[in-house]
């Protein structure tokens, strides 16, 4: 993984000095909260219903053990002995004071870590499929791009200040395991026909109050063009992004109202100009060489692709099989394994994990996956070079620390914000209709009977919890001082991008997860057959057969 030169080192002191003062200020009545605000959310400090939130940056999702132990150190420390992981593969810790945020910061810059940018109208954290570098269907491993995107957009001058927050994404599969075309821009590696490396450029997705999928600018993009090509968009965004209003102000508005064919247009003209006037833009081979560098596959065993000893305990304990089955994804290194570990135990709340599990997990990847782990959008974190011969330890270990739920993709894998629990944006409580919804479905043969299902959470229309591509996707809302529900079916983020349709009128609290529940059990009645999900019935039928089931005395007149 990346590692801090002697420019990061002192960038980031600097920073935490600088904050030091402003935080100093501020306690002390020098800068009112007005003033405050813009630079704290800068530093990633967020005030919200019942303390302060500081939001940590993860680029790409990677962590080494040593950072994770900071994390841990950090949550029992100056928090309440938890942190939330995030759909940006952030984390989050909901309880903290604002005197101590400088020392947090310098806690954090010890393991080369910080909060800039995780906030603000500027170009957001990075972020990468959490397979990369290991998924046996990767075409080439994006993060050495992801970094190169790190680099130059931090604290960049002209982007600082954009009309709105952006967002990249990066895959480097075709199976699209980091949302790409729901983000301002999203970037998927690829070759063409003669073997050389690039990008198809998707420009303008996004959830919130208007959702859209990102529309493709371009099919293929030469590795070295990266950053004009993006400094172009970012131009033509910052030129004409809308600033009159902030619910219109993000890049999807801008290529909706312009059109397709004109803000590509738009978009090749300024490109045309970087390439013409900035050939310092341009990333040279020997520069992504030595970036790809920080990235080369660890040191693997040479070992048969298939293992006996996992084989024997499949056979042998029924628990450790249905975790393989669910968990452990195919790695490109024959002999070895990706493994997810859930951090939605049945009844939990979906992103947590408490100091003595990030403890845990360090341990388990400085032992067992090369000293690395990595954040998912789907708040899960994920060990990525386990070999298959010690996964039957692993497993205990993580069943110990109630870290072995086997739900990956399954209905109990549920994505959900903080909502009214916590963020003073929010309409509804996110949270306990997770562990409502847990708890319902958290028969593990009910689970595999149901199959693939995306359930995912919004507390308010700002989408944190990605409901608009949930396969069931729930979005809380405020009706006259009550929580409702309202329910999207058809929604996916992967590479077959869909936003999901509104069925009809929300349900109270207390009916939601009912309301659910017969969704589920429609989706089972109408399928084609068990080898159908619920995203291609849904698909195939529409929602017809699920309107009719959840509002049956609307069907009937």
């Amino acid at each position: 993984m990346y590692r801090y030169d002697e420019f990061d080192r002192r960038f980031v002191a600097e920073r935490v000095e600088q904050f030091r003062d402003q935080v100093s200020r501020r306690l002390s009545g020098e800068l009112t909260e007005d003033q405050f605000k813009p630079i704290r959310l800068m530093n990633g400090v967020y005030l919200q219903l019942h303390a302060y939130m500081l939001r940590i940056a993860i680029p790409y999702g990677m962590l080494s053990s040593r950072q994770l132990r900071k994390l841990a150190f950090i949550a029992r420390t100056y928090d309440r002995n938890f942190g939330h992981f995030t759909t940006r593969q952030n984390l989050q810790f909901n309880w903290i004071a604002l005197e101590q945020v400088p020392e947090i910061l310098e806690h954090l810059a010890e393991v080369e870590m910080h909060c800039i940018q995780t906030s603000g109208n500027c170009i957001r954290n990075v972020t990468a499929d959490h397979f990369a570098g290991a998924a046996a269907d990767e075409v080439d491993d994006p993060r050495p791009y992801a970094e190169i995107l790190r680099q130059w957009s931090s604290l960049h001058p002209e982007f600082s200040f954009l009309p709105r927050k952006f967002k990249l994404a990066v895959t480097g599969a075709p199976s699209d395991r980091a949302a790409i075309q729901v983000h301002d821009i999203g970037l998927e590696l690829k070759r063409d026909e003669a073997g050389r490396k690039g990008f198809a450029v998707y420009v303008g997705g996004g959830q919130g109050r208007t959702p859209f999928v990102a529309k493709k600018v371009r099919d293929f993009l030469p590795e070295s063009e990266l950053l004009a090509y993006c400094t172009a968009i970012l131009r033509v965004y910052n030129l004409h992004g809308r600033r009159d209003n902030k619910f219109k102000a993000r890049i999807k508005i801008l290529v909706h109202e312009t059109g397709l064919e004109e803000i590509k247009r738009d978009i090749e003209t300024e490109y045309g100009k970087l390439v013409a006037e900035e050939s310092s833009l341009s990333v040279p081979a020997e520069e992504v060489q030595r970036i790809a560098a920080y990235f080369a596959p660890p040191a693997y065993a040479d070992l048969p692709a298939r293992s006996e000893a996992l084989e024997r305990a499949r056979a042998t304990d029924p628990d450790f099989d249905a975790w393989v089955g669910r968990n452990v994804t195919a790695h490109k290194q024959p002999g070895y394994a990706v493994v997810t570990l859930s951090l939605k135990p049945i009844g939990g709340i979906p992103g947590d994990a408490s100091s003595e599990q990030m403890e845990l997990i360090a341990d388990l990847a400085e032992r067992y996956s090369f000293d690395e782990l990595r954040v998912s959008h789907e708040q899960n974190l994920v060990l990525a070079h386990v070999r298959q011969d010690d996964l039957p330890v692993v497993f205990a270990a993580l069943q110990k620390a109630g870290l072995a739920t086997a739900n990956a993709g399954l209905v109990t894998d549920i994505i959900a914000c903080p909502g009214l629990d916590y963020c003073a944006l929010a309409n509804a409580r996110s949270i306990p209709i997770a562990q409502r919804l847990s708890e319902r479905f958290g028969d593990a043969a009910r689970q595999r009977e149901i199959g693939e299902l995306k359930i995912k959470i919004s507390g308010c229309i700002n989408a944190c919890g990605h409901h608009h591509v949930g396969h069931i996707g729930i979005l809380g809302v405020d009706r006259k001082g009550e929580e409702f529900y309202q329910i999207t079916l058809g929604g996916s983020g992967d590479e077959t991008c869909s936003i999901g349709e509104i069925v009809g009128k929300g349900f109270s609290s207390e009916g939601i997860v009912d309301a659910v529940e017969t969704v589920v059990d429609t989706y089972l009645e109408v399928r084609a057959d068990p080898s159908e999900t619920f995203l291609q019935t849904f698909r195939r039928l529409g929602e017809g057969p699920f309107v009719r089931a959840l509002y049956p005395a609307e069907a009937s007149s």
